[in-house]
């Protein structure tokens, strides 16, 4: 079924397009993007509602409104778990971990592994593997999902379609860095919330309220005879028709093969604090927060948000197997091909066939726009945080000398290369099964991500572990979890109307406990191997492990006043040899103007008397280390002189450096990357006894909701 574009619907999405654009070009132009600080943290400015959106789109993409729903119309109310239990790690997140990130000064996930440790090993190690989980499950799946909505909906030529949607998104990304990628996402969680809040109402109303959706879900089983009559189906089995039995229950029996409660609670959730509380794309967001008060406050926003998707995507889904239940539940895989063009099933074009066919003209292209706001958030998303992981914990460790110009460059090209691997994966996708998309997605991740969740949560709360532990233990369930997940591609499961002749191994045992012994041999692997190994340094767990958010004084033990006094010498010290530091960029002539405290945030001298202001014991000292709070300075009156000539460039190339965001007309501004220095870390985490109350209670209230949710769904 194909619906035709009305002159309304191509107005409102093309609306959408202009309002997108025009909205990250003008953060691109008011932020400052030539640092890295600016451009991969949006200069730590941002606020908490703005991050608290940024959260949610970022999280519900294309593949949520294709899988979620999907999930919802094959197997009822199961899959809203992963919502709710979303909800309760946001707040491990707010609470335990940006605390801990924002204390240890750091910018990726990698590099904290690498602060909290030392080496690189386990750096490199789970830079590679994030950058493949994006590549192979978040890149792929959201265009898949994309793409399949743009087809069933309007026909549109699927390879032009994809090409578009990532060039736009990756030419948002390239220009305008996390600015501009957090506030479009503003506009987009805005945009998706009413669209789908509007389907949801018209949807229930078609049939009748939410306690009719049950009731008419546990009866939604095709009309065998009228398909085989309609399709002329050579194949008369049939199988999956009607609704399983326990449809409207969450969490299910141990034994379910779609959410048994045991492997939920103890393999799932493990695996999904990689996802919520170590993965690059949602802490990149909480870490460009003013402070610890609006990054809890977005993670608080974030988990109201995620009460949502159970109603707006998973029950719109159920809905759609009530109304279009000969199409949705495919009889057998030859009906399924015919359907959707998919022999696993037919269970991911629920929603889109849901808004063809209710939607009125005008709103449908609202729902169009909706559906491009979710690929383009989760495609900006994606491309931002690969291009910070490559940039800072991959190239810099190749260039340990690279200036800032060429890290911002390697940042944009590297988004470019990207763009390239998703266009070449777009008939990969086109040919994978369909199925429950969202269980694919969850059982990839689940073989991969538990090993990497125990490392971070044994970081940050035992300061006992060490880097060959981590290690050991780290490569220990990786290993393990490849094989796995190499068995399961090799052993498919077989169509629905054909014997199962897998290994027993792999037939009954749910991916899920698979994640729970993964996740526990990791821990056994860490723990034994660091109480055989010396204990890290004091240096190493000084500020990135939880308990060092109890200690917040000055190393060794330093008072107030002196921190400061030693802060006021040194910045005496770095005004002697001032000459030629034009702090922010500003001109000659306007340097008389600068006070010896704007110049301390600018610029970091080395003063061994004073651990405050140096640099990180694992960063290796290079030229380019003098820097500090994101903003570049011009070390030394030779360098400048290297740099005069380059005032004579042409002016095309002025205009790509003004694109890109460069700011360097005779400033040498080299800059690896912002290293927090601790008065400003330590002022970060400051919270008045006010603001205190109002997140603690905020806490509280989103927990019970998310527990009486749980509780609701699952009797």
């Amino acid at each position: 079924m194909r619906a035709s574009l009305e002159p309304a619907d191509i107005a409102i999405v093309a609306l959408y397009f202009v309002l997108v654009m025009c909205i990250g070009f003008f953060a691109m132009w008011k932020n400052n993007r030539s640092t890295v600080s600016g451009y991969f943290l949006a200069g730590r400015s941002m606020t908490w509602v703005a991050i608290g959106a940024s959260l949610f789109v970022s999280n519900i993409g294309s593949e949520h409104f294709i899988g979620l729903a999907g999930s919802g119309a094959a197997s009822g109310f199961a899959v809203g778990a992963w919502e709710f239990n979303a909800l309760m790690l946001l707040q491990l997140l707010g609470w335990v971990f940006v605390p801990v990130y924002i204390r240890s000064g750091v910018y990726t996930m990698p590099e904290y592994l690498s602060k909290r440790f030392g080496g690189h090993r386990i750096q490199i190690y789970f830079a590679a593997l994030s950058l493949l989980l994006y590549i192979f499950t978040k890149l792929s799946v959201d265009l898949y999902s994309g793409a399949l909505f743009i087809q069933e909906s309007l026909g549109w030529n699927l390879y032009l379609s994809v090409i578009l949607l990532i060039g736009m998104t990756a030419l948002l990304t390239v220009t305008g860095g996390l600015v501009a990628v957090i506030y479009t996402d503003t506009l987009q969680a805005l945009l998706m919330i009413i669209g789908a809040l509007t389907l949801m109402i018209i949807s229930l109303m078609e049939v009748g309220g939410f306690e009719e959706v049950k009731r008419r879900y546990m009866l939604a089983s095709p009309n065998i005879t009228s398909i085989l009559l309609t399709y002329n189906i050579s194949n008369t089995n049939s199988c999956n028709v009607s609704p399983k039995p326990d449809s409207l229950k969450m969490l299910r029996e141990p034994t379910d093969e779609d959410i048994p409660w045991p492997g939920f609670l103890l393999g799932q959730t493990p695996a999904s604090v990689w996802y919520w509380c170590a993965d690059q794309v949602i802490v990149q967001r909480v870490l460009a927060a003013k402070n610890i008060a609006h990054a809890k406050g977005s993670t608080l926003m974030a988990g109201f948000l995620k009460l949502l998707p159970m109603f707006i995507i998973v029950v719109p889904g159920m809905i759609s197997r009530i109304l279009f239940v000969d199409d949705i539940a495919c009889i057998n895989p030859e009906h399924c091909f015919q359907v959707c063009g998919s022999r696993a099933g037919c269970s991911n074009i629920a929603y889109p066939r849901l808004v063809m066919n209710l939607v009125p003209v005008g709103l449908r292209g609202l729902m169009m726009a909706v559906m491009i706001a979710a690929l383009m958030s989760d495609l900006d998303s994606i491309f931002n945080s690969a291009s910070t992981i490559f940039t800072l914990d991959v190239y810099k460790l190749i260039r340990k000398s690279a200036t800032s110009r060429e890290l911002m460059i390697v940042g944009r090209v590297f988004v470019a290369f990207m763009v390239v691997i998703s266009i070449a994966w777009v008939p990969i996708i086109v040919e994978m099964q369909g199925g429950q998309m969202y269980l694919y997605i969850q059982e990839v991740a689940d073989y991969l991500t538990p090993p990497v969740a125990a490392l971070f949560l044994m970081a940050i709360f035992w300061k006992r572990c060490n880097e060959q532990g981590a290690f050991y233990g780290g490569m220990a369930g990786f290993v393990l979890g490849a094989i796995r997940l190499i068995l399961a591609f090799f052993y498919r499961a077989p169509e629905c109307d054909q014997p199962d002749t897998r290994p027993g191994f792999i037939k009954h045992i749910h991916y899920m406990y698979v994640a729970t012994a993964l996740f526990w041999i990791t821990g056994i692997v860490t723990v034994v191997v660091s109480l055989l190994t010396p204990p890290p340094t004091k240096e190493q767990v000084r500020t990135t492990t939880f308990w060092a958010l109890w200690k917040r004084g000055a190393p060794d033990g330093a008072g107030k006043g002196e921190l400061y006094q030693g802060q006021e010498k040194s910045i005496l010290k770095c005004n002697e040899n001032a000459n030629h530091i034009i702090p922010n960029g500003k001109s000659e002539e306007n340097i008389k103007n600068v006070k010896p405290e704007d110049i301390n945030l600018l610029v970091t001298c080395r003063d061994d008397s004073n651990p405050v202001i140096s640099v990180s014991h694992s960063e290796v000292e290079t030229p380019v280390d003098c820097y500090s709070n994101g903003q570049a300075a011009l070390m030394g009156e030779k360098k400048h002189e290297e740099e005069e000539g380059t005032d004579n460039r042409a002016r095309h190339l002025k205009f790509i450096d003004w694109f890109c965001g460069f700011k360097s007309k005779n400033v040498n501004k080299r800059v690896v990357r912002e290293v927090e220095e601790e008065t400003v870390c330590l002022q970060m985490l400051e919270e008045t006894p006010k603001v205190k109350l109002l997140l603690n209670t905020g806490l509280v209230c989103v927990c019970s909701l998310g527990i009486f949710m749980f509780v609701y769904f699952s009797l």
